[in-house]
């Protein structure tokens, strides 16, 4: 190998290449070592129509073009990644070169630690290299938190794949909103403009040094006895333009018998029931409302305001697997054991009327709701268009950057998409909080005009479920 003591050598494990195949043009200057254990680990996994077999795929087509020509003394002197075009898209300053194992590396692993294990060989692989290697740092890169463990403990140096981590540190995703100073308006206020248009709606023009701080559709309030809650609507200049917050708190203002519970709940139906606002992802814990006031606001923007045709739900089916075929029926058949969240908040929904005071009343109106809702799988969502749609994508923490990007690029004309999750209840192997596409989605739109985000934290199922949230 070509050594350069500036220059790292990255030992990539098989499920780093799985998660994101174009991990191989994204270290930069330094040089990758690709055991042979990898190789027949990614021929295994290639056959399939799961992401993971489409990524394996995607690694070997990668890999092969690479390779192309190449004569066996190049291959040991290292392939340059910078010979594909792909590595300029992703990568500016990706000038290393790619190695794979040639020949066999011997190396003597603890007499407990067999050798023919795929994840005991790449660790063997990487220990040969570092005794071979004196003059740079081999680092071994894993999204096994078990190899990286045994990697620690025979001496070497472990990491994680981060390139696909939206943050650093979970705690510091955008919220939607901000609590402002008790001085806000002696700040702020000095040139304030305020007025109301045709349709009685309230506005105001601030400036001052927060200003810079917020987002389009960013809410703002104070937390005194003014109860100012408003919504930023847009920005130029050092100037913004505030719009006083609808009131989802009062009976008057109930969306389809709903009434928001606390200031978060007020947020979220304000952006759910805004027409202009295409995309809306809320996170939050189990409790707080998301399910129940994104199906009320779809059905009364649906049923009565007439924007949507239907109501499209969906969820991530992650303890099924790939598949859900299986299971009897229809594929909304199929997919009504994962919709128990749907069915639960439609009883609540369909009694919400006082008029609706008998069973034959609640059974009719919660049929005319079933009509309306149209229950589809993920797994059949590549390659639709979904026109005038009120789209719920549910349990979104456990889909991949990739994969909530299939669907929201699924929206046609006149589409509405909200995303629920709680990155607290991820269940997909090898994804975090940091790396989920909720995540991923939150921090990429939180810069559009159409686009709306709000984390929910106050419970409100009931006291028992508030105080067992709290103590267990």
């Amino acid at each position: 190998m070509n050594r350069s003591s500036d220059r790292k050598l990255f030992v990539l494990d098989t499920n780093v290449l799985m998660h994101d195949p174009a991990s191989l043009f994204r270290f930069q200057e330094h040089d990758l070592f690709i055991p042979m254990i990898v190789l027949e680990e990614l021929d295994q996994c290639k056959k399939g129509i799961s992401d993971i077999a489409r990524n394996a795929r995607q690694t070997s087509r990668f890999l092969d073009e690479l390779i192309g020509r190449t004569m066996l003394s190049e291959i040991r002197d290292g392939i340059p990644l910078s010979r594909l075009d792909v590595a300029k898209q992703q990568n500016e300053g990706c000038s290393g070169r790619l190695f794979f194992q040639t020949n066999r590396l011997e190396s003597v692993l603890p007499d407990d630690m067999p050798g023919n294990l795929p994840d005991n060989s790449i660790l063997a692989s990487t220990l040969a290299l570092v005794r071979d290697d004196t003059e740079r740092q081999v680092v071994l890169v894993s999204k096994d938190i078990n190899l990286r463990i045994k990697a620690s403990i025979l001496g070497l140096i472990a990491e994680d794949y981060h390139n696909d981590q939206v943050l650093d540190d979970i705690s510091h995703l955008y919220s939607g909103a901000q609590l402002l100073p008790n001085d806000f308006w002696e700040t702020h206020g000095h040139s304030m403009e305020s007025w109301k248009d045709p349709t009685g709606r309230t506005f105001y023009r601030v400036s001052g040094p927060l200003v810079k701080s917020w987002y389009v559709n960013q809410f703002v309030y104070l937390d005194n006895e003014s109860e100012f809650e408003a919504i930023v609507r847009s920005k130029d200049n050092g100037s913004a333009v505030l719009e006083l917050a609808k009131d989802y708190r009062s009976a008057q203002h109930a969306v389809w018998g709903i009434q928001a519970r606390n200031r978060e709940q007020n947020f979220a139906l304000n952006v759910l029931m805004d027409p202009s606002i295409d995309f809306v992802t809320l996170l939050g814990t189990a409790g707080t409302g998301k399910t129940l006031l994104t199906l009320a606001s779809g059905l009364m923007m649906t049923l009565e305001g007439k924007g949507y045709r239907e109501i499209i739900m969906t969820r991530e089916t992650v303890p099924l697997g790939e598949d859900i075929g299986f299971l009897p029926g229809t594929e909304e058949e199929k997919m009504s054991p994962w919709m128990g969240a749907l069915h639960d908040n439609l009883e609540l929904l369909s009694g919400a009327d006082p008029l609706n005071n008998t069973q034959w009343e609640r059974g009719a109106t919660q049929q005319l709701l079933m009509s309306k809702i149209t229950v589809r799988s993920l797994n059949f969502m590549r390659g639709r268009t979904f026109l005038n749609r009120f789209l719920i994508l549910d349990e979104a923490q456990n889909l991949t950057s990739k994969q909530i990007k299939t669907l929201i690029t699924r929206a046609g004309p006149g589409t509405k998409i909200v995303c629920l999750g709680d990155i607290a209840q991820i269940d997909t192997p090898y994804l975090t909080g940091t790396t989920s596409g909720l995540t991923y989605a939150v921090d990429r739109f939180k810069n559009w005009p159409h686009a709306a985000h709000i984390s929910m934290r106050r419970g409100e199922r009931s006291r028992l479920a508030d105080f067992a949230a709290e103590v267990l």
